[in-house]
Order: C-alpha cells, then structure tokens, then sequence
C-alpha cells in the first residue's frame, strides 16, 4: 500500500510504453489500459504491472479498469493520459463519424479517466498527479488535422479546468511534444536539424518530464501548466 501507482492510457507502444517502463524502473505500480491488446501483450509481465484491454472512449471499460487498479494496488498516485489517434484527412472529406471518434478517444478518454481515477486517488493516498499528454499541434496547426488538433487543444482547456477543480490535493499538468521519434523511427539529419537544438525528440525527453511532475518535491508548485517539448520548433520563423 505504500508504493506508488501510476495508471497509464495508451501505455503500450511508442511514448505511452516508455512512461510504463520508466516509471516501472523507478520501483512504481503501474497499470496500462490499452486498445491494442497484441502491444499490450508484448509488454513483459510482473507483478508491479497490470494490463488492461480495453477503450478509454467507453465509460465502462474505463470504469473496470480501476475496479481492477483499486482490487490489485489498493490505491492511485498518478494519471497519465496518453491514448490518442490520428484521424488525419482532408477537411472536405472529414465525416462527422471520424470527426467523432477523434474527439471520443483523444478528448473525452482524458475525462473519463481522469473523472473515474480521481476518486480512488483522493480515497488512499488523498494526494495525486494528472499529466495530460497534448501536442503541438495544439496550438500551430497543418491541413488535414482539424479534428487532432481540435482534441489537442481541449485537453490544454481540461488541463486548467482539472487543475482549478481538483486543487490542491491532486496537481493536474500538460505536455505538449513536437515531433518525437517513435519506438525505431528514423529520420534524415536535414529533418533533424530543422530543431533549434538539432536534433528531433526522443521518448525519453518526455518520460523524465512525467516523472518531474509525479513528484511533488521538485514539481508542487506546478499546476495548471502546459509544457511544450519540441526542440524549440514552435519558436522558429519559417518563410516560403
């Protein structure tokens, strides 16, 4: 009961993984809901880890899910909310349906995690973390990703919300990566260079940052915030 626990959406691939592995380095508990149940299954079992099939859009998979975090671990310290697709297409080709599941999965999956967590963790130990994973494209933005975008950004106004509404028991944050090379990816030295610090993100870049905010000496004055990590790509003028 003592040992911390973190619940992770999309915790099974690319920058949901690398936070599921690093915070389990760091001796936590740590529990995964994710829909892709083979990358779920590659992740190596322990008895620190709990892995869950399921969809955050739905309020009842998310629900489970935490009856089974409250059953296993007794208790939750940190949410991690990082379940997201793309759903990127042209805007007069975009339904109303794809523009729907974006919304559902990237937006309304942080609130229901975040909705149905948050009891347990102000149950045992009464104090907790949210960090909300956004984008960039929050906030700058290239044709095809209204509805990505659109998400992204709701979860900055969620962020504030959650930090207004929950504080200060549980601390609630934002991060915002700019292009971080998934698990193996590799890109040309020209692509990386376009970075102000010459070189494109690695997951890494984002999992120290989580573990920043899940502590609450070096980050219990911190709430509310959105924290952009992207090599300074949101500060640099491009002309054509």
């Amino acid at each position: 009961m003592s040992q911390k626990v973190a619940a992770i959406s999309g915790g099974a691939k690319n920058i949901g993984k690398g936070i599921t592995l690093r915070l389990l380095s760091e001796n936590w508990n740590v529990a995964v809901i994710d829909i892709d149940k083979k990358s779920l299954d590659k992740l190596e079992n322990s008895e620190k880890l709990l892995k869950f099939h399921g969809d955050v859009s739905i309020e009842k998979d998310v629900k489970i899910f935490y009856e089974n975090v409250k059953e296993k671990f007794g208790r939750l310290d940190l949410i991690v909310n990082n379940a997201a697709i793309g759903g990127f297409r042209s805007f007069l080709e975009l339904t109303v349906t794809e523009w729907k599941k974006v919304i559902d999965v990237n937006l309304t999956g942080y609130f229901l995690m975040s909705r149905f967590g948050t009891p347990l963790m102000l149950e045992n130990p009464g104090k907790g973390v949210i960090v909300n994973i956004s984008s960039t494209r929050a906030i700058m933005s290239e044709p095809g990703n209204e509805a990505y975008s659109a998400s992204k950004a709701g979860i900055l106004g969620l962020t504030h919300a959650l930090a207004n509404s929950l504080g200060p028991n549980i601390r609630v944050n934002a991060i915002s990566p700019g292009w971080i090379l998934h698990e193996n990816e590799t890109i040309a030295e020209k692509e990386h260079q376009q970075h102000l610090v010459g070189r494109a993100g690695k997951i890494s870049d984002i999992t120290e940052l989580v573990l920043f905010l899940a502590d609450e000496n070096k980050s219990g004055f911190i709430t509310g915030a959105n924290i952009v990590v992207d090599g300074g790509m949101t500060r640099k003028m491009i002309y054509i």
